[in-house]
């Protein structure tokens, strides 16, 4: 079992994360669920060639453990945020295009999806606001983590009360890029600036994340140090790149609780 991870039943094993209370919080892992081939365990996305009833099941196991129907987005590497009004229709269609989704309801649960990008899970359980964003290359330098900030803001929250967690991601020793690419990212984000291992250029993409966390006044910044291309109990991009094949995705998602309407 990854560190700190819970089987919650049969199914399922997720990675729970305190954020105060009255709010469920996890990232998921590959571990349980029903997608074979090289989606095997529990992909949650639909966008990658799994099948898409696999997906629906899978998805329904994280539904049962959070207790709500979970809303999804179609993750663009962009900054934009969706607020999340109204549990979703269809547990496979994107509820919008946005790489961030905040709810101050509580017959909701958010979600995003990643395999080496970086999720972000952030709660101020007082104001009764939760949001989940997605951050990669391009969503961090477009500002998605400000964004989401901001949108938590609107709804009520109080940035130095929300507790946050930089979830599993691949790390700056693993994630090699161009040097321009690197210098044109720290540019924007200093904090991202790093070396792999091997003393080549790369991103540190959680780093930098956290960092535009603390810019924004976030209170506690709390970060997983778990690298997604060297645990094989989570989805990668990159990893499965190497072996010519597609992979699934893993997810971060949050919820308020309390008695959902639905109950």
């Amino acid at each position: 079992m990854v560190a700190g991870s819970e089987r919650q039943d049969s199914s399922i094993e997720i990675v729970p994360i305190d954020l105060g209370p009255g709010v469920h919080a996890a990232f998921t892992t590959r571990d349980g669920g029903v997608s074979a081939g090289p989606w095997g365990g529990l992909d949650l996305a639909t966008h990658v060639g799994d099948d898409p009833v696999a997906v629906a099941h899978n998805r329904g196991l994280v539904e049962r453990w959070v207790g709500a129907p979970i809303a999804w987005a179609d993750q663009v590497h962009g900054a934009e945020v969706f607020v999340v009004t109204a549990p979703p229709a269809d547990r496979l269609a994107p509820v919008a295009r946005a790489d961030a989704l905040v709810t101050g309801r509580i017959d909701v649960a958010v979600g995003v999806l990643v395999a080496d990008c970086v999720p972000v899970l952030l709660a101020d359980a007082a104001a009764g606001v939760v949001a989940a964003l997605h951050a990669g290359r391009r969503g961090l330098v477009a500002g998605v983590v400000q964004s989401a900030v901001a949108a938590m803001r609107d709804l009520g929250a109080i940035p130095g009360r929300i507790r946050s967690m930089i979830g599993p991601s691949v790390c700056g020793a693993c994630y090699e890029v161009p040097s321009a690419m690197r210098d044109e990212v720290a540019r924007l984000v200093p904090a991202a600036r790093a070396e792999t291992s091997w003393g080549t250029p790369s991103l540190d993409l959680p780093g930098g994340v956290a960092a535009v966390l603390g810019a924004c006044g976030v209170g506690e910044v709390q970060r997983l140090e778990l690298c997604t291309l060297t645990d094989p109990r989570f989805f990668s991009h990159r990893r499965s790149a190497r072996r010519s094949e597609p992979t699934g995705r893993f997810a971060g998602v949050i919820r308020l609780a309390g008695v959902s309407p639905r109950s």
